[in-house]
């Protein structure tokens, strides 16, 4: 009786799906597919879960909306009273001396 062979590509099948590995040089994965999941799993690589809204305070809630038909802005409404849906301008509220709506970048650029 022989003893099994080092040689991966003889002895065994893909290590990542278990399948027939190609003929030719020595390999221990079946594609490039596996190839790059072999490398993902010796490696490591994961990606960060993303980070949850804060509770009870939605993403919206924050974020200033204006309309492209009458030019009336909102915080924290997508649908304006015109009936049209609003573009996201970006985070923001209302402003402490007037009360209108601003976005921090217009508070910030002056």
């Amino acid at each position: 009786m022989r003893a099994p062979s080092d040689n991966g590509s003889v002895t065994g099948g893909c290590l990542v799906c278990g399948g027939p590995l190609p003929a030719g040089r020595p390999r221990t994965t079946c594609s490039d597919g596996c190839r790059q999941a072999l490398w993902r799993r010796r490696h490591h690589l994961q990606l960060p879960p993303p980070e949850p809204a804060p509770p009870g305070r939605s993403r919206k809630e924050g974020t200033v909306y204006e309309c492209p038909a009458c030019d009336a802005r909102q915080v924290g409404e997508q649908r304006c009273e015109c009936g049209s849906f609003m573009r996201r301008l970006g985070p923001g509220g209302y402003s402490p001396c007037c009360g209108e709506v601003i976005t921090i970048d217009e508070l910030l650029q002056g």
